[in-house]
């Protein structure tokens, strides 16, 4: 049946706004319509679809929009937007009401805070301006005017900003001993020695020809400030780093959590649709109460086919770029001009770099999106586990997409390119790439660098402020504004403050604000044995980050809705997982990619002196020219030679095995496995030790939440006494009228029921009761 037509009650077009009052009872929010007497019949005789949530709500929705029209009252609109809230099709409900009647356009719609001037002044003298960058964060007064929620991510922010200056520190002093060390690097000295000059074997088939190792002079200069020593006691450091993090992170947490009184709390599980026919129409609505198998099979089936989807299109833009790096290398080779073939490497890394980056900004704005669409076709029965698997789906998705250009170069590249006379082909005529004469770290290095400081330049900060501010301006210059239009009938006046904070930025959700701080902390603790410049880049750019994310609620966005939190939620695990998923990434790092594990087996195993002299010859094999593919050598050399050297570890060509692995080979490899099962326990049981040395909650409140408790107990006890001693009082004075005797026993029994029953309510009151008394031991 059609919904009864309502009376227009309002003449003509008003504008007003209407004042809610939060949790707290100190919070305003701003609902704003502009309603003409049209506008009710037109919601009278609008026809629902039928796609519109379901069909036993369509009458239901329909009456409720009407009374948001019509009865726009504090306590029932917002328990109106809450209903709406939990419906399924929330957005669209929106837009195909709201928007879709009233196509004209009279109808401004919003529903959020509104700005209080004073604590937002003090917010952007003392937080919200870069020239404070020095200062704490008013932690207490974040969480005053935004709620804990937000409060708790800028506490951990600040605290992730923090223990970013130690790691800053090391890693800059790791960095400076690459560089006093680096005129007195034996390996570098012996590659850019003249007087032992290798010739080593052609780049690539028939155009390269032989060259000379003392060429690679600078990559290997270059490869030694990141490649050192104290790399690997580095890596180590930065794992307790991220270990102590944590720690102190859960520690700092319950400090808030105390102070802010949160330790009690217990977050309201708010139904996405489970329970929504209950909320509207009690229990005369027909259908379903549970989902089956069948509503929630097809959405996971759609969901793992697009998770796939995704990762395989990932990797096809990382092979498009293995792909365009090979065949450019081959074009520049031939290329006529001496000065493109000596910048072959550096030209096609760069470029390869800088396409990888576009590509990993423009699938993140993609999977983000993507994420939410399959979260949403799961069904999930509350708000919280639809965020929990919203969260979970898009890091997955943007850390395989962040990450896998760099796992290819750390892991990968040069492994499978095969030696001379057997290279391995792309398309039967491109050569796999291989590393760089001083192994692939400093491309790692390159690649690292300039895909975090881009990332954090262009989507992190770019995007983060510019965006709102293109919205402002096109919602500004459209005109689409709650305030009405000045005409020459009507005075102009000071536009309210409802009327300013509608043309802002409706606030979203935290998601991506800790999203990329995740990513960042990857760069920062999972190939830091590759970049320990790492942490310093990452430090300055929080630096601004937090200033920037201050000034975008302050004066971008609109007052988001004050929400209660405990904790971070699920970014914890991330963080967790991240931590020591990063000791064996940093473990591989250093025993397959770096040259620690060789110069180490060299030094104790094959060197004659006990040093590095020699190290350089003894990573080289021997190859012999005649063996050549045909086709495949040089067509006009310049040299005449019979033995060209290549960087592995294979038998010569004199030898009844030649060019399989050698010996050395092996044993190297025994070394580099051995070395990461040392180092993960290494890390593995320091990260342990510190979690045991500090303490989850401190000390001072675990004392002061052990007196309350006792308190508690000691309050309960007596109001039981109290009552017993009613019921004692009542007894007596049934008895006058009754036997002595009988009233005695009578007596004295409900006293000894009642002890037993104070005994045991009291011991499930400390358990279950959460009260605040802290007034009363102050």
């Amino acid at each position: 049946p059609s919904p009864p037509a309502l009376r227009p009650v309002l003449p003509g077009r008003l504008r007003f706004p209407v004042t809610l009052y939060g949790m707290n009872g100190s919070e305003s929010v701003c609902v704003f319509p502009c309603i003409s007497s049209t506008h009710f019949s037109a919601l009278a005789s609008y026809s629902f679809p039928n796609q519109l949530c379901c069909c036993q709500y369509k009458l239901v929705v329909c009456v409720l929009i009407q009374t948001l029209l019509c009865f726009i009252v504090n306590n029932f609109l917002r328990s109106v937007l809450s209903i709406l809230r939990k419906c399924l099709c929330e957005q669209w409900c929106l837009d195909s009401i709201v928007n879709g009647i009233l196509q004209s356009g009279d109808i401004a719609y919003a529903f959020f805070f509104i700005q209080k001037l004073v604590p937002l002044q003090v917010l952007h003298d003392e937080w919200a301006r870069y020239g404070v960058f020095y200062k704490y964060q008013p932690i207490d007064l974040i969480r005053k005017y935004f709620g804990e929620k937000i409060g708790l991510y800028f506490a951990w922010l600040g605290l992730y900003t923090q223990l970013l200056i130690p790691a800053s520190v090391v890693g800059t002093i790791v960095f400076l001993y690459g560089c006093a060390t680096l005129d007195s690097n034996v390996p570098s000295l012996e590659m850019c020695s003249e007087g032992k000059n290798f010739t080593m074997c052609p780049l690539c088939d028939r155009v390269c020809d032989y060259w000379y190792l003392s060429s690679a002079c600078s990559t290997a200069r270059a490869s030694h400030l990141f490649d050192n020593p104290a790399t690997v006691l580095f890596a180590i450091f930065m794992s307790l780093w991220a270990a102590m993090f944590l720690e102190l992170w859960k520690r700092r947490q319950m400090c808030l959590s105390y102070r802010w009184d949160l330790a009690g709390l217990e977050e309201e599980e708010v139904s996405t649709f489970g329970g929504l026919s209950e909320i509207l129409c009690g229990s005369h609505c027909a259908g379903p109460e549970k989902l089956t198998w069948t509503d929630w099979m097809p959405g996971y089936i759609i969901n793992f086919s697009s998770v796939l989807l995704m990762f395989g299109l990932t990797f096809s833009a990382v092979f498009g770029v293995i792909i365009y790096r090979i065949t450019t290398s081959a074009l520049m080779s031939m290329s006529p001009y001496p000065e493109t073939r000596s910048n072959v490497r550096v030209v096609v890394t760069s470029t390869a770099v800088i396409i990888n980056l576009v590509v990993i900004l423009i699938l993140d704005e993609l999977y983000g999106t993507a994420a939410i669409w399959l979260t949403e076709l799961e069904i999930p029965k509350t708000e919280g586990e639809f965020e929990e698997r919203m969260i979970l789906k898009a890091f997955l998705l943007k850390f395989m997409n962040a990450y896998a250009p760099i796992f290819y170069v750390a892991f990968f590249k040069g492994r499978f390119a095969g030696r001379p006379g057997d290279y391995v082909y792309v398309f039967h005529d491109f050569r796999i790439e291989e590393c760089a004469p001083g192994g692939c770290l400093i491309e790692l290095c390159i690649q690292l660098s300039i895909i975090m400081l881009g990332k954090q330049l262009i989507q992190n900060n770019i995007f983060e402020i510019g965006i709102p501010k293109l919205k402002k301006l096109y919602r500004t210059l459209k005109g689409d504004s709650p305030a009405p239009k000045e005409t020459d009938e009507r005075p102009s006046r000071t536009a309210q403050q409802w009327e300013l904070d509608y043309n802002l930025e409706p606030f979203n959700s935290l998601t991506p604000e800790y999203m990329e701080m995740i990513i960042q902390f990857g760069f920062v603790s999972l190939f830091v044995a590759s970049f320990p410049l790492a942490p310093l880049f990452a430090l300055l750019n929080n630096v601004i980050e937090i200033r920037l994310d201050a000034k975008k609620f302050v004066t971008e966005l609109r007052r988001p809705d004050a929400m209660r939190a405990k904790d971070i939620g699920i970014w914890y695990n991330i963080i967790s997982g991240m931590g020591k998923f990063s000791v064996i990434i940093n473990a591989f790092v250093i025993a397959f990619t770096s040259d620690f594990i060789p110069r180490l087996a060299y030094q104790y195993m094959y060197s004659n002196t006990g040093t590095l002299h020699g190290f350089i010859e003894h990573t080289l094999s021997y190859f012999n020219v005649s063996d050549f593919t045909p086709g495949t050598a040089p067509s006009a050399s310049h040299f005449s030679i019979a033995m060209c050297r290549y960087k592995d570890y294979r038998e010569p060509p004199w030898s009844p095995e030649a060019y399989q692995l050698s010996k050395q080979y092996w044993a190297i490899l025994a070394v580099r496995l051995g070395f990461v099962i040392i180092f993960q326990n290494l890390v593995m049981f320091l990260s342990v030790l510190v979690d045991w040395l500090i303490l989850d909650v401190p000390r001072d409140i675990s004392e002061q939440l052990k007196k309350e408790k006792s308190l508690l107990v000691d309050v309960f006890l007596q109001e039981e006494k109290d009552k017993l001693q009613l019921i004692h009082s009542l007894f007596v004075r049934s008895a006058r009228d009754g036997d002595p005797d009988q009233s005695a026993q009578a007596a004295r029994q409900p006293c000894q029921t009642g002890r037993s029953l104070n005994h045991c309510r009291a011991a499930s009151f400390g358990q279950k009761c959460h009260v605040n008394i802290r007034n009363q031991d102050r």
